[in-house]
């Protein structure tokens, strides 16, 4: 190679490096210009096509480094009665996906065996928009490079606010909204660390704008692991499981007792999870182990094969997973290509890393969350073995806050029991005290919504204050001590009301400037491109002039016959790293 051709090739090997440096710059600025219209679900497989729901789904990076991205579903209120609300939904594990509540419980289908959608008859969404969230990341459609899994809850709060404030940059009507989170089992953990750290967030100053949190709801929750382990036995005594005085119950007392020792180390009281007193559950269990079979420990007047024990239920499993492993269902929910394996219900990858042996049991957040004027709303199905009632109770009963100790009104005078009733039928009871609630659903497994959709979204209404005075229709039958509160679920509704309008109205007008914001974004990108692309041609030939030949083009090199065009781009995003989260292990709580 002569001196001429060697100088030409360095100049097209700088050329080249300008050239990719401008194209990825411009590739990673055209993916943060991304609007909510690019969110925008057409429909989903199997849809019917009434009611019609608005749905928006897809993946939001929160750590570009680790590629740690959090998989979203939001569904927007069916109508809106006095004020707009958005109402957070987390499942627990750790590890387990949030499509288990969009699809099994508080979404507004259920899958088929047939891979078809039906509407859920008492779907939270009558009232509140609904946002599902796959999280810690790699849960469910959630990915992250491998390593860097989540395993503290301080951790995964932080990394929770970093997901809503750019899911509200990309959807910023709902900022305003009143602002519930509601969830079960682990997420008895996730939301009482995720709503210390918003109203910490809150607090910083006038440039953010504050979220309304307004409320949290807490399903069979995973809480306070000193009441609940010890619960265990009460419980199987108390529902029959166990017999006392026989063989059995000496052997799981003996499991307890080691529990018990465990739970008296002065290190171990602060804990999440102890594996002594795992042992107590497993004992209960395996007592129950006849032939093949063994009981449900999500709904004790249920079996399930030896050692599933409950691992298979809810049957709508054999359904959800295939359905969400679709070509055509996960293109329709936006998901990334640098999702590598399909979906699963639970990770035991992410299960495994999220130890939480630095952090404190949320039941030590309650109170501070209480005394702060949050309204907190603890919910317990009563045939559900492992976050039993009674744990739940008794954790409650020895709580202190703003002056009192458990539903004390005065000192000595509790709360009383208020006897439930919905449609006619006893369906449990209610207990609050200073901002506290709690309501016991008789009858109901570890996934109360699953078993009575509708009750579970006449508690939600109550909680949030719903009044659907202005809208009209035929109000459930729902009775505390045999008095109705406000009217909050509706039978036959129009399909629009003067409040729906105006609220139609506000988000119209939001979500154009949420457009023309990435509008702006994408004109900043072209002109941004422009400048460098300017920027490298004038410098380029300012070089070939002052070098004495002409520049032809980008690739000298290549001969008279190039156009000097730039060839065809493949705007494809790199994979950072193998994501094996998705391994099919069902180690949960729920």
């Amino acid at each position: 190679m002569g001196f001429s051709e060697a100088r030409a090739y360095r100049a097209f090997g700088a050329r080249s490096t300008w050239l990719t440096v401008f194209l990825a710059l411009a590739n990673s600025l055209a993916v943060s210009a991304k609007c909510a219209a690019d969110y925008f679900v057409d429909s989903l497989p199997g849809q019917p096509d009434s009611p019609q729901v608005q749905m928006h789904a897809g993946h939001i990076e929160i750590n570009h480094k680790t590629s740690a991205n959090l998989f979203f579903w939001h569904v927007a209120n069916q109508h809106i009665a006095d004020k707009p609300r958005t109402v957070i939904w987390l499942n627990g594990g750790p590890g387990c996906s949030s499509e288990d509540g969009a699809l099994m419980e508080i979404g507004p289908y259920r899958v088929t065996n047939d891979h078809m959608l039906n509407h859920t008859d008492g779907s939270w969404d009558e009232f509140a928009n609904l946002l599902f969230v796959d999280q810690p990341v790699g849960t469910g459609f959630s990915y992250v490079s491998t390593g860097a899994y989540v395993s503290e809850l301080g951790e995964m709060a932080s990394q929770f606010v970093t997901f809503l404030e750019k899911w509200f940059e990309l959807f910023p009507h709902y900022e305003k909204n009143d602002l519930y989170f509601a969830g079960e089992s682990y997420a008895g953990q996730y939301i009482p660390y995720i709503a210390r750290a918003i109203l910490d967030r809150n607090k910083k100053g006038e440039s953010l704008t504050r979220w309304k949190l307004k409320g949290l709801l807490i399903g069979n929750g995973w809480i306070s692991p000193r009441h609940q382990y010890l619960s265990y036995l009460p419980y199987a005594y108390q529902e029959g499981i166990i017999q006392g005085g026989t063989d059995a119950s000496s052997r799981v007392e003996a499991k307890l007792s080691k529990c018990l020792k465990k739970l008296n180390v002065e290190d171990s009281t602060g804990t999440v999870q102890i594996s002594a007193c795992e042992d107590v559950l497993q004992a209960i269990i395996d007592e129950t182990h006849k032939g093949n079979r063994c009981i449900n420990m999500y709904d004790i007047r249920l079996t399930d094969e030896y050692s599933a024990c409950g691992m298979n239920w809810p049957p709508d499993l054999e359904n959800i997973e295939p359905y969400l492993r679709f070509k055509n269902v996960t293109e329709a929910l936006h998901i990334n290509s640098d999702k590598q394996t399909g979906w699963s219900e639970c990770s035991g990858a992410v299960g495994g890393h999220f130890r939480a042996l630095k952090s404190k049991p949320s039941v030590e957040l309650l109170p501070g969350l209480l005394e702060e004027g949050l309204p907190i709303l603890l919910f317990s199905g009563q045939k559900d073995l492992i976050c039993n009632h009674i744990g739940t109770e008794d954790l409650i009963k020895d709580m202190k806050w703003s002056g009192g100790t458990g539903f004390e009104l005065s000192p000595g005078v509790w709360a009383p029991r208020q006897d439930w009733t919905f449609e006619g039928e006893s369906a449990g009871f209610y207990q609050q005290a200073r901002n506290l609630t709690y309501v016991l659903f008789y009858n109901a497994s570890h996934m109360v919504p699953f078993n009575y959709p509708r009750r579970s979204r006449e508690m939600l209404d109550r909680f949030m204050g719903v009044d659907i005075a202005d809208i009209g229709g035929n109000p459930a039958d729902s009775r505390i001590d045999g008095e109705k509160g406000p009217a909050t679920s509706v039978g036959a509704h129009p399909n629009s009301t003067a409040a729906a309008e105006r609220e139609k109205e506000k988000v119209k007008s939001a979500m154009w400037k949420a457009y023309y914001k990435s509008g702006e974004v994408a004109l900043i990108v072209v002109a941004i491109a422009a400048v460098i692309w300017g920027v490298f041609i004038w410098r380029s030939r300012q070089k070939h002039q002052d070098r004495g030949y002409e520049f032809r083009g980008i690739y000298p090199m290549l001969g008279s016959s190039s156009s000097g065009s730039l060839p065809r781009y493949s705007n494809k995003r790199g994979r950072r790293g193998h994501d094996v989260e998705a391994v099919n292990i069902y180690e949960r709580v729920g």
